[in-house]
């Protein structure tokens, strides 16, 4: 029996860029709900454009983006922050801040003018925190952490904003690879346990094809998306070393020069 896919992020002839130059266009696209996503794609091809966009931070060009059934321009900066949590990939460094202080930066939208967080809130954060590994951590300050700690850190907040997408920008950018595999697994067992859709950008080919449920890839103006057996089966992770000395080899799921190359 097929069961219907139920979308929290749908495109619609979605259009992307600048006055002076087009990312991609023509983008229609669902990601459903419980699946970990990859963005991929070169530095430019517009992967942090569209995360900022579905966060509502950026317009597109041209067409639609619904979330959760809603028009994205319809919605209020509120009404936003109670469904899309954004993890960027701005540092936090700031002497003094305790762990939990920042985690509880995303029980925002839930608070009065005040700020005050009840006791719902505390648990949330408590929740959030235990749900990353990092309960312990609570009354750290934040500038005394590792980056992978850190990093464990800003993904609870977005948890404790509550919310059914969660969007990272390069998550795993400046991790070692032990700390990028714990974090993908993590975010995964996120996306998987609490049905959250949860959509990152990176570099790294090879934990998105091992790791994710899905991939998103940007390419010469072009959106791709699949399983990594659909990518990989019809060619399209190819197109990712398009005009380079190398080429994927859809067997050992790798990357190598081209027959010829020295």
């Amino acid at each position: 029996m097929n069961v219907e896919r139920i979308y929290t992020i749908e495109l619609h002839g979605v259009a992307l860029g600048y006055p002076d130059r087009l990312l991609f266009e023509k983008a229609d696209i669902g990601f459903g709900w419980g699946e970990f996503t990859a963005l991929v794609g070169r530095n430019g091809t517009g992967k942090s454009t569209l995360l900022r966009t579905v966060a509502g931070l950026v317009r597109p060009l041209r067409g639609q983006i619904v979330v959760n059934g809603r028009d994205l321009a319809s919605l209020s900066v509120r009404e936003r922050a109670e469904l899309i949590g954004f993890v960027s990939t701005d540092e936090v460094r700031v002497a003094n801040l305790r762990v939990q202080d920042v985690v509880a930066l995303g029980r925002a939208p839930y608070t009065d003018w005040t700020g005050r967080l009840s006791d719902n809130d505390r648990k949330q954060v408590m929740r959030a925190l235990e749900l990353v590994g990092m309960a312990a951590f609570a009354s750290k300050g934040i500038d005394t952490l590792s980056d992978g700690e850190r990093q464990r850190v800003m993904i609870a907040r977005a948890l404790a904003q509550d919310t059914p997408i969660i969007l990272l920008d390069e998550p795993t950018a400046f991790l070692d690879l032990p700390n990028r595999y714990e974090i993908c697994l993590l975010l995964r067992k996120l996306a998987h346990e609490e049905g959250k859709s949860i959509i990152f950008s990176t570099h790294d080919l090879g934990i998105s094809l091992e790791l994710c449920d899905t991939l998103a890839m940007i390419e010469g103006g072009k959106f791709y998306y699949g399983t990594a057996e659909q990518l990989i089966g019809n060619g399209d992770i190819q197109q990712l070393f398009s005009g380079t000395s190398l080429e994927f080899d859809p067997e050992t799921r790798g990357v190598r020069l081209r027959v010829g190359v020295k």
